[in-house]
Order: C-alpha cells, then sequence, then structure tokens
C-alpha cells in the first residue's frame, strides 16, 4: 500500500503547520463565551485568542489568567483551538501568566502569543520559561509560540527569531509598528490602502513573510480596522493573501471572521485538481504522473497535500475519496 503523503513527500523534514487561516482576540469572559459559541457554529474553521495583555484591567491580571485557564477546560472549548497571548517582557505579570496558564491548561491550550517581541535573545528567555513550566508540570507536548513582530527590533532581528524553538506563527502587528515611528508613517497607514502601499509597511510585511515561510512558520496578518463592511475586510485579507503570502490573519470582531477565511481560504477549482492529481499519485505509489497534459512530480504535490489540508481545516467539502484515502 502506498505511503501517507506526510510520510512519502516530508522525509526528513518538518511538515508545515496547517492551521486555520483566521484568530479571533477576545478580552473579556463574555466576549471569550460568544466566541466559542460562534467557533462551534463555523465548525472550527478559526482560532480564538484569549487577551491576557490588553484584556486584563491593570491590577486584576492574575484573576483574568485563571479566568482564562478555566475558560480552556471548559465545555465551550469543543475544538481545542484556543491559544493565549500573554504580557510582553517588559511587564511584570508575563512569568505569573505561564505559572497559570501552562499547569493549569497547558494540555490544552493552542498556542501561546508573545506580544512586542523586541530581541531574539528575550524571545528565546520567554520560550525556554514556558517549556520549563510545561515540563515541570508534567505535560509532555511542547506549546507551539507565536511570536509578534511589531517593533524595530523583532523586524531586525526576524531571522533569528523565526529560528527559535517551538514557533508556530509570525504575527504582524501594524499599529504598534506605525506608532514606532514617531510620525514618519502616517496614521493613514493603519488602513488601506496605504497599509500596503507604504515603502516601509511594504518592506516590514514582506520580510516578515519571507522569514516565516523559509523557516517552516505561518505568517499572520494584522487586524483591519474596518469592523463591519465586509467586502472591505474581505479585500484586506485577499490582499494581504495573494499580493504578500499571508497565510493567516487577525479579527477583532466577530463580523470580521467570515470575510477572512472566505478570502484566505484555497479555491474550490484548484481543491478539485488537488484531489485528483494526489488521487493519481497515491495510486502511482508518488512517482511522476501526468494529469490535463501537464506533468507533476513531489514538489507539486507537496504544494497540492498542503492545500487539501487547507480545504479540510477551513471545512471546505472534500470527495468521499479523498476523505477515506488521507483522513479517514
Amino acid at each position: 500500500m502506498p505511503r501517507h503523503p506526510n510520510e512519502a513527500l516530508f522525509e526528513g523534514e518538518k511538515p508545515f503547520p496547517i492551521i486555520p487561516t483566521c484568530e479571533h482576540f477576545a478580552g473579556t469572559e463574555e466576549r471569550i463565551s460568544k466566541a466559542f459559541q460562534l467557533q462551534e457554529q463555523l465548525h472550527g474553521v478559526f482560532d480564538i485568542t484569549m487577551d491576557c495583555e490588553d484584556g486584563a484591567p491593570t491590577g486584576a491580571e492574575k484573576a483574568h489568567a485563571e479566568m482564562v485557564v478555566r475558560m480552556q477546560n471548559s465545555g465551550l472549548n469543543k475544538f481545542n483551538g484556543a491559544g493565549v497571548r500573554i504580557h510582553d517582557y517588559t511587564h511584570e505579570h508575563w512569568k505569573d501568566d505561564v505559572d497559570i496558564i501552562v499547569p493549569g491548561a497547558g494540555e490544552r491550550v493552542a498556542y501561546i502569543t508573545v506580544p512586542k517581541s523586541t530581541k531574539a535573545s528575550r524571545l528565546a528567555e520567554m520560550i525556554d520559561y514556558v517549556r520549563n513550566a510545561t515540563a515541570k508540570a508534567g505535560i509532555k507536548r511542547e506549546i507551539p509560540i507565536h511570536a509578534l513582530i511589531e517593533t524595530h527590533g523583532a523586524l531586525h532581528e526576524i531571522w533569528q527569531i523565526a529560528e527559535l524553538p517551538n514557533i508556530q506563527v509570525l504575527d504582524f502587528g501594524l499599529m504598534d509598528f506605525v506608532s514606532a515611528h514617531h510620525g514618519a508613517v502616517p496614521s493613514s497607514a493603519m488602513r488601506s490602502p496605504a497599509q500596503f502601499e507604504h515603502e516601509l509597511l511594504r518592506r516590514a510585511k514582506a520580510e516578515t513573510v519571507a522569514a516565516a515561510l523559509a523557516n517552516g512558520i505561518v505568517p499572520a496578518h494584522n487586524v483591519t480596522l474596518e469592523l463591519k463592511d465586509t467586502e472591505f475586510i474581505y479585500n484586506d485579507a485577499k490582499r494581504a493573501r495573494e499580493s504578500f503570502g499571508f497565510l493567516r490573519m487577525w479579527s477583532i470582531y466577530p463580523a470580521q471572521i467570515e470575510p477572512i477565511t472566505r478570502a484566505m481560504a484555497p479555491a474550490m477549482p484548484e481543491v478539485e485538481e488537488a484531489e485528483a492529481i494526489l488521487l493519481k499519485a497515491y495510486a502511482a505509489d508518488w512517482g511522476p504522473i501526468q494529469h490535463a497534459g501537464n506533468l507533476h512530480d513531489r514538489a507539486t504535490y507537496r504544494y497540492f497535500w498542503e492545500q487539501l489540508q487547507r480545504a479540510r481545516v477551513m471545512n471546505l467539502p472534500l470527495s468521499e475519496e479523498i476523505t477515506k484515502t488521507f483522513f479517514a
């Protein structure tokens, strides 16, 4: 019997993370509860990031982190598709966040997001702290880390950051990055079209995507400030995906989730093409094949296999034969 594509196509390589294309931020218990309910309605096609940074009231950081643990372990978390943003390195509570969240919910937390990374060495220290807390709690898995690129220092050291262990996502943070330019980048660049056209932002976004993809990491695009115009939101996500190569995008308002996931989804004609090519390749034990007059080999098989996995994560319709052959 031919081998599964994860074995046949990635020998000696780390498979690329196939995760939902949208992560939705929620900072209060009420909003987190509503996000979980929406996640269930949409069959888990987006992740939820429970926010301990902007969400926690000053002086109530411990109680907020304990609430996050309670929500992680609640029956609302049906897909284990919720991560947590902790405080940044300079904040006195970041270690407390880890000490509460990892032992309390480390088996279920999807990822830990680290904001305001400025140096690779500081982020490495935070990752080590998470890994040590995980081992101390007797948790066998490694918790994925999402690193926020929103400072000059982080962009300068982005390739070193991308090489750190357990990094799954590089998030580009637009608003803080624009603010860090002290007025040299206008506030209009916090939204479209300038966010895609200002040369400093084009450079930063392109470098984030390049460093991420070269190291097998998912690049995630910043939020759009438009909350309700779904066509505007869709166009922002589509431009981030098609012009810059981002494979994931943040949401800060429930109405943003559907247009983001729609814009980031593989096109159905390509999904159908992927199905046909991979079934032929599987029957040929992953040797070269011809399809529609074109030659295909392992290079194209990897591309189409990742597209199929994304289609499945995004709950797009797949044929019974594909489901039975690769996902049973």
